[in-house]
């Protein structure tokens, strides 16, 4: 069985699995399967120029997304930095360990993006680009090996088109441990990371704002209440006052005891006369 048939079953198993959901900790990893075709485009190049980019062919099943390899010099990095799509690489930029040449492999998962990367309570606004970076001092073998880079301090821009600014924007940089990191967008429809990875925009989600009848109901009825509850304590209170007049009323007749006394042909109540004795100047009675 040839090298080209064996490839192609094995990226058949990884396809499927993908159709299936992705799973970060198996081979068949996203980044791993996109690498392997980027890898076969740059074999099948007879002579890979530096510095241009070759754009994979990916299967039906994954339409939507671009993967694309270019090879670079160290010197050129060193001395130019690199240009790479969405990518600004600034010049004294060395790779780790040291090689003469290296591989950059550039992803864009385009509107499958949310298939394979989300955040709780985050909506991305972008599509998730990123790039890795290759050994290509050999740039026949089957697979090669990642390495990393020293920007000496200086910023690896990252450069989104179409992007609506919002001031909630957030910069978001996925590791490979399934952690995302968030940093405040200084610059609109610009980042910035200090190696590689894959990287997106995103906004937190808006709460649902719930419908303000109900407050409004609330209030009135609680107005309302206010209302009739004044009223009644103040028919109460008056109900009481007037209740308080006629037991005072009913004790003062209950109390006075009145003589008959007859005028004419009818009796009727006469009270006693008193009549207040006269006292001199001097205290004593006349």
């Amino acid at each position: 069985m040839s090298f080209t048939l064996i490839s192609l079953v094995f990226f058949g198993l990884c396809l499927s699995s993908f159709v299936h959901g992705l799973d970060t900790s198996s081979n068949c990893s996203l980044d791993t399967f996109l690498q392997d075709f980027a890898f076969r485009a740059l074999v099948i190049t007879h002579r890979p120029h530096t510095g241009a980019f070759y754009r994979a062919n990916l299967p039906t099943d994954l339409s939507g997304m671009e993967v694309s390899i270019a090879r670079i010099r160290s010197r050129t990095l060193w001395k130019q930095g690199a240009n790479l799509s969405s990518f600004r690489i600034p010049s004294r930029t060395v790779p780790v360990p040291h090689v003469r040449r290296l591989a950059i492999v550039y992803e864009n998962l385009g509107n499958r993006s949310s298939q394979y990367y989300s955040i709780s309570g985050y909506s991305l606004i972008t599509p998730v680009i990123g790039f890795m970076v290759f050994d290509a001092s050999n740039a026949r073998a089957a697979r090669l090996r990642s390495m990393g880079l020293d920007t000496k301090g200086k910023p690896i821009s990252i450069h989104f088109s179409n992007v609506k600014y919002s001031v909630s924007a957030r910069c978001a940089t996925f590791s490979s441990n399934g952690t995302v990191d968030f940093s405040r967008m200084m610059v609109p429809n610009v980042c910035y990371t200090s190696n590689q990875g894959h990287f997106s925009v995103a906004v937190p989600l808006k709460r649902k704002q719930r419908p303000l009848y109900p407050w409004v109901i609330g209030i009135v009825l609680g107005f309302c209440a206010l209302v009739l509850a004044g009223y009644f304590g103040f028919v109460s209170m008056k109900l009481l006052k007037t209740k308080r007049i006629q037991a005072m009323e009913r004790q003062a007749d209950e109390g006075e005891i009145l003589n008959n006394r007859w005028v004419s042909c009818s009796k009727m109540p006469s009270a006693a006369v008193t009549r207040t004795q006269p006292v001199l100047e001097n205290g004593g009675f006349p």
